[in-house]
């Protein structure tokens, strides 16, 4: 009873943290507690700790590890409620319960959710997994095998389990649910393999769906009704994710769900991204796409759509929508506003009313070959027509490449500092398209690419941007790019990964290098903060290399293969000389 307690009190309490005000920011009851991914509803991965700092941050030594028995991609958050901390490892899925009152944090438990192993051949992109949730005395888990889970937190034992997609049609679950009120909210993976994409209501005590909303489709199927009023003329009009696409096309037309969610309990809305639309070949496509690349605003409630904002219609670049949505309310621009702070894969750092999805800024924090700005009055992203894919013709020095300036790993923000600590890479590209037809379960991409290091040569860059003047405040470059996710703290640190397996501090102001540790493997997980019952604080991540950035040491790509992992494995290829494989969760405290 007292963890749900302690949970019914964050999503209920609209207490204001610094910078961030308003329902935006569920204030834990516990601030030691991570009970989710992002730590909270407003996706800030802000930790209130404050012991560690710049001036003992050197000091930090490894308090335990724990090995996860796999070897793949490690990209999850672990997550800690009470004392115990819940790790979830990559295909085959295992839960993990870890004591933190005994010496060493030993097993309390472990669940095999024995997903289907046919999963593993229709992953794009490694079988990661991003994390899990707790709320009500259970731990929310999905498996790469399109199945949603709730195990009860105390005994792992499961409560109840819903599959939710087919793995024949190429459809997989990599994201981390999120929950809301009294529902769980999950999304598809496959768009490479021409899956349509959803998001996914289940209840939390039975598991039933609630609702679903497509992201492609007549309006009836999107959730689109009398309440959906875009801002921009571009996303109004009915059936607009059946008019935008030649022909059926929708039907196989992307879109997925497999990012991250964000909640505002006070306009009680969620807001997600949705993911590239199918195949990667636009010739195929002719057409705005609707609803692909774009983020929703909806209610958690019924689904129905408030909403819609398109980053890169007919995205012709593989550049997605499924980034972090930070919900801030702070001043900007001479007013306070309730803002969505969204970098996206396109190289801009968007910075929208969340209210009604206007952009108040879009600025570059990435060298961008590909577009030439967005135009504040119409919202649409401005291609540069010199960089336009054309059928049998390669396309040089496309930048950023398909996996954008950034991808999924996640970003966060300080309140104290009032910047964004972004976790990304420094590529460009060729790219050839050619025709491609559908088969389900197989590749639907019709894209060739080479990766490469762009301006500087180096591939990684970690970047505090100031969002109220948008603009980059201070920068790190890495020789490899900034896989895992980003994490600030009261104490004015911030912790980040490297894909050669550091793990880094540095000061939050001025991005001072503080201290670092070499792991056994590449790190691409999310850092996380709490406090043990020792009371001390302690941090923790997970090190094993892999996802897309390192699939050609997780999937053991040939290194002379430039085109493996669609064209990542070139920019990578002497990645294996610093990295292995690994799987192992690591956890720092003070002496």
């Amino acid at each position: 009873m007292r963890m749900r307690r302690l949970y019914l009190a964050a999503v209920l309490a609209a207490v204001g943290l610094g910078g961030i005000q308003g329902g935006a920011q569920a204030q834990l009851a516990n601030d030691g507690e991570w009970p989710m991914a992002a730590r909270d509803y407003a996706s800030t991965r802000f930790s209130p700790l404050d012991q560690i700092t710049p001036a003992n941050v050197r000091k930090l030594q490894v308090a335990f590890t724990f090995s996860t028995g796999v070897d793949r991609g490690q990209e999850a958050a672990p997550i800690v409620v009470g004392n115990t901390m819940y790790v979830v490892a990559p295909f085959p899925n295992y839960l993990y319960a870890l004591d933190l009152t005994r010496p060493g944090a030993p097993m309390k438990w472990k669940f095999e959710p024995n997903p289907d192993a046919k999963s593993q051949g229709v992953a794009c992109c490694d079988l990661v997994n991003r994390g899990v949730a707790y709320a009500d005395g259970r731990i929310f888990m999905n498996t790469l095998d399109g199945q949603s889970i709730a195990v009860d937190a105390a005994t792992g034992k499961e409560a109840w389990r819903t599959k939710l997609g087919d793995i024949r049609k190429g459809e997989t679950i990599t994201m981390a649910p999120l929950v809301v009120k009294d529902k769980v909210l999950v999304g598809n993976s496959g768009g490479e393999l021409g899956v349509r994409g959803w998001l996914v209501a289940l209840d939390t005590k039975t598991g039933k769906e609630a609702w679903r909303a497509w992201s492609t489709g007549p309006d009836s199927d999107v959730l689109i009704g009398p309440d959906f009023k875009p801002f921009y003329a571009s996303d109004r009009g009915k059936d607009l994710g059946v008019k935008t696409w030649p022909g059926e096309s929708w039907k196989i037309g992307g879109g997925n769900v497999w990012g991250w969610i964000s909640y505002d309990p006070q306009a009680d809305l969620i807001y997600y991204g949705t993911a590239n639309p199918g195949p990667w070949n636009p010739a195929q496509r002719p057409g705005a796409n609707k609803w692909t690349s774009g983020i929703f605003a909806r209610s958690p409630s019924d689904g129905q759509a408030r909403w819609f904002y398109q980053y890169s219609p007919h995205d012709l670049h593989d550049y997605d929508g499924v980034n972090e949505n930070i919900l801030l309310d702070i001043p900007f621009k001479g007013q306070q506003r309730k803002v969505l702070v969204h970098p996206d894969r396109n190289g801009y750092v968007y910075v929208m009313d969340r209210t009604n999805g206007q952009v108040l800024s879009a600025e570059p924090f990435v060298h961008i070959t590909t577009t030439e700005g967005v135009d504040l009055s119409t919202g649409q992203l401005k291609y540069n027509p010199q960089k336009q894919p054309r059928t049998g013709q390669t396309i040089r020095e496309i930048c950023p490449v398909s996996p954008g300036g950034k991808d999924w790993q996640p970003s966060s923000w300080s309140p104290r500092t009032q910047l964004l600590y972004i976790p990304h890479q420094n590529l460009c590209q060729d790219t050839e398209t050619y025709d491609v037809s559908y088969i389900a379960g197989t590749p639907y991409v019709g894209v060739d690419n080479k990766m490469y290091a762009g301006p500087g040569g180096n591939r990684g860059l970690f970047t505090a941007w100031d969002v109220a003047n948008g603009r980059k405040r201070w920068q790190i470059p890495e020789r490899f790019p900034v896989w895992s996710g980003a994490l600030a703290t009261a104490g004015d640190v911030v912790f980040y990964g490297t894909m050669d397996g550091w793990f880094k501090a540095v000061d939050a102001r001025n991005g001072t290098p503080l201290w670092q540790f070499k792991t056994g493997s590449g790190i691409i997980g999310q850092p996380i903060a709490y406090r043990g019952p020792d009371g001390k604080q302690y941090i923790a991540i997970l090190s094993g290399v892999g996802g897309w950035a390192g699939a050609i040491v997780s999937g053991g790509l040939d290194p002379r293969d430039g085109g493996a992992a669609n064209g990542f494995a070139n920019a990578m290829k002497d990645l294996p000389s610093y990295t292995g494989k690994g799987g192992t969760l690591y956890v720092f405290a003070l002496p």
